[in-house]
């Protein structure tokens, strides 16, 4: 017999109230830059506004796939206690129709109080669902011109409260037109979702230039044994820029396997009890400098902003430390390429492993193809077979319920920072 709960009962407050808990524990960073500050307080004296970016507050705002502890919480709620609908969430869904990583929305079946009104890639599809009312609108990549038409969308459907980007990054769809409506709707986007494999990649990369695989693959083609010395990861330091959920990932894995991690954040405070660095910077070009001087491995992990396009440039690899390996998984326009290239071919570089581009496909006359000391990939090392379908999960089993129980989303987006 299914059991129901009353708004009354004990069972159903200790599902409204039970908090988010975040996976970082209450441990000192042994070392913090002097931006940061010992509370709520930036380098400027201002306190943190924004409660879903601080760790400290009750609710932490962040998804990991992972660590998250109220996986299917509200998806829950709803079906034992149908009275727990706030409101109803009728969606449009700027995607292309064929895009079968959105099966779990486009195919349902979807929590109690939601409903899907349209499909399409243009404003034009949806305007027959003008007298719907639709509040909820979610963007996948699959949509060819979402940057054009998502303000579009917005400015003609102004119940639209709520819009997801099914993506981590956002940057296809920021534009200064759609920086309009950040007073006027709430953005998510599917943090979270691709962290681990892009951690995975991060290690195998380090162990690629530690080993010397090149050599190792090498001499197996030519049947020659030849041992030769090793590099260990244990006791070197992998710096991060860009300390978000991928960066955190990375960082795990970095001190499992015995490595010193310092990171580099544009609100380094926010940071100062996380267990798994060592130091924390903020994103000045001097703590930027510093982080690619005394780190073996980098990790760019940074989104591309406004603020970040070209942040890792020929004055940042200037500083870098000899021999130390460069890997980007973030945002390909981040990294000035010429500036690495140059440091790739002088030795002041070891190597680099580079998954994003600034141009995609990265093109055949590239000069990154000619070089022997770099690791490229297709920007493919998040590319699981399920890792869009579970990015709309996300949506459909997490953040969707929240909305109709009249909960706090994960994962919230500033438009204007982009991220």
């Amino acid at each position: 017999m299914l059991q129901t709960v009353s708004r009354g009962s004990r069972l159903f407050q200790a599902l409204r109230t039970t908090p988010y808990v975040s996976a970082t524990a209450s441990v000192p960073v042994s070392s913090f830059h002097s931006s940061a500050v010992q509370s709520n307080v930036s380098s400027s004296g201002t306190k943190i506004t924004t409660k879903w970016a601080d760790p400290a507050m009750r609710q932490y705002k962040f998804w990991n796939r992972e660590d998250s502890t109220d996986k299917g919480k509200f998806s829950y709620l709803l079906e034992i206690s149908p009275e727990s609908m706030q409101r109803e969430a009728r969606i449009l869904s700027l995607s292309g129709p064929d895009d079968k990583a959105n099966v779990a929305l486009h195919g349902g079946p979807l929590p109690m109080g939601a409903k899907l009104l349209g499909i399409g890639e243009t404003l034009a599809d949806f305007d027959q669902y003008r007298s719907a009312k639709p509040n909820v609108l979610f963007v996948s990549p699959s949509c060819p011109r979402a940057m054009v038409q998502l303000p579009m969308v917005l400015a003609a459907f102004p119940t639209i409260e709520w819009v997801h980007v099914r993506s981590a990054g956002i940057d296809f769809v920021v534009s200064d037109e759609f920086a309009e409506f950040r007073d006027k709707v709430e953005v998510t986007n599917a943090k979270g979702q691709f962290s681990s494999s892009l951690a995975e990649y991060v290690m195998m990369a380090c162990s690629y230039f530690a080993k010397n695989l090149p050599r190792l693959m090498q001499q197996q083609r030519k049947k020659q044994w030849s041992p030769y010395d090793i590099e260990e990861l244990r006791g070197k330091t992998m710096g991060i820029v860009g300390y978000g959920d991928i960066g955190k990932s990375c960082a795990k894995l970095a001190t499992i396997y015995g490595m010193r991690v310092v990171a580099l954040r544009r609100r380094p405070y926010l940071s100062k009890d996380d267990p798994l660095c060592d130091v924390v910077y903020g994103t000045d070009k001097a703590s930027l400098n510093q982080l690619m001087s005394e780190s073996d491995y980098i990790v760019c992990s940074a989104p591309s902003t406004v603020e970040t396009r070209g942040m890792v440039n020929a004055d940042a690899f200037a500083n870098v430390k000899k021999n130390a390996v460069f890997i980007n998984l973030g945002r390909g326009p981040v990294v000035d390429e010429d500036a690495l290239i140059k440091a790739l071919k002088s030795g002041q570089l070891k190597g680099a492993a580079l998954d994003v581009f600034k141009e995609e496909p990265l093109p055949s006359d590239n000069e990154l193809w000619n070089l022997d000391n770099i690791l490229i990939s297709p920007h493919n090392m998040d590319q699981t077979k399920t890792f869009m379908n579970e990015a709309t999960e996300f949506f459909v089993n997490e953040n969707l319920p929240r909305f109709i129980c009249g909960e706090d989303l994960l994962n919230p987006v500033d438009i204007e920072e982009g991220y």
